[in-house]
């Protein structure tokens, strides 16, 4: 049974609690460490350890924490780098490099985003695929057999250029997105381009609050997928 939790998810936060029934695992750790560890009742001790898919702080914010409080980190070379990690409990991940997590399997891949070395997540226990892209332009794999897709959708090309025009958002702004984060027009090429014949379900991530509209999103992504679709917004 997949359970999957969001603790936070926004542009100033962001972390989920994942777990297959056997092993309970962090992906990101984007809020302060007194409200991660309340937001896990206080057994932070019972995690496996914590992906990370890059260095930001709304996804890293406690990384140096968790590894004082004993807890193992996944994460790149860059990421681990650009956070000053270090220790027994930091463990490097490899683009494409299988490694196992008690009862996950897990695989990073590649992303496009302006930090260094960000990553992407394949986690794999019994039956299900748990598919977790964040903070990227876009994604070039294609894997069959998802069961569950947890990814960001930033924003919609219409609003912003809408936004930029009112003078609501710095067209630098624009360029940044272009290149770091995922629009609902890539997201839909990505979706239709890639095997859903065994999706059970569609997390929407990391939504920009002016930027985008969360219900069109919605619609368009279950429209697509045919698929229960869950705007997470916590």
């Amino acid at each position: 049974m997949i359970e999957i939790t969001p603790l936070a998810s926004s542009s100033k936060a962001n972390a989920y609690l994942i777990s297959d029934g056997k092993t309970p695992l962090l992906l990101e750790c984007g809020i302060r460490f007194t409200e991660l560890r309340k937001a896990c009742n206080f057994r932070l001790s019972s995690m496996a350890g914590c992906l990370l898919s890059h260095s930001h702080q709304d996804h890293a914010k406690s990384a140096k924490d968790l590894i004082k409080a004993g807890i193992d980190i996944y994460t790149s070379q860059g990421t681990a780098e650009a956070l000053s990690l270090s220790g027994h409990r930091l463990h490097i991940v490899k683009a494409e490099a299988p490694f196992k997590i008690n009862s996950w399997m897990v695989y990073a891949y590649n992303t496009i985003h302006d930090a260094p070395e960000p990553l992407e997540f394949l986690l794999m226990s019994g039956g299900n695929r748990i598919r977790f892209i964040t903070d990227t332009a876009y994604t070039k794999y294609q894997i069959a057999g998802i069961t569950h897709l947890m990814i960001e959708i930033n924003y919609q090309d219409e609003i912003l250029d809408q936004n930029i025009k009112d003078g609501k958002v710095p067209y630098v702004m624009k360029k940044r997105l272009l290149h770091s984060h995922l629009s609902l027009k890539n997201a839909c090429e990505f979706l239709r381009a890639n095997d859903l014949s065994r999706l059970k379900a569609v997390y929407l991530l990391h939504l920009s609050d002016g930027n985008s509209n969360a219900e069109e999103i919605k619609k368009t992504v279950q429209g697509i997928t045919g698929k229960q679709t869950y705007i997470v917004d916590a």
